[in-house]
């Protein structure tokens, strides 16, 4: 099973990507990252982000659905932002963040590879 390191590198070769992050979304803090740049802060994203992980989780616990969350994806005019809580036991309380040009990426390949990478990691 691959680690940190290896996950954010292979999540980084998903067509399009220009940014990935693994979150810790009770803290803010990005535990890991690969690509961003003068033009996306990775870890401003990450602690954003993180309030957007949390609102849904509450919206969710207060609405009383009893399935977990997937994935959440944040629409920009030129960008996908992709945030997939983990669920494995290791992995709890934390996120994959995966930022796409929309014009270079395939959405529905994004999400599932995003999701093969999740189950191949090993935190």
């Amino acid at each position: 099973m691959p680690d940190l390191d290896v996950a954010l590198k292979e999540a980084m070769q998903i067509e399009g990507a220009v940014g990935a992050a693994l979150v810790d979304y009770t803290s803010g803090m990005a535990l890991g990252t690969a690509g961003g740049g003068r033009d996306l802060d990775l870890t401003i994203a990450a602690a954003g982000n993180s309030n957007v992980v949390r609102a849904k989780l509450r919206a969710i616990e207060m609405l009383g659905i009893t399935e977990q969350i997937e994935d959440i994806l944040i629409t920009l005019g030129g960008q996908y932002h992709l945030l997939r809580p983990l669920t494995s036991r290791n992995g709890k309380g934390t996120f994959f963040y995966l930022v796409l040009l929309k014009d270079r990426a395939n959405l529905a390949m994004a999400r599932h590879r995003l999701r093969m990478i999740e189950t191949e990691t090993d935190l």
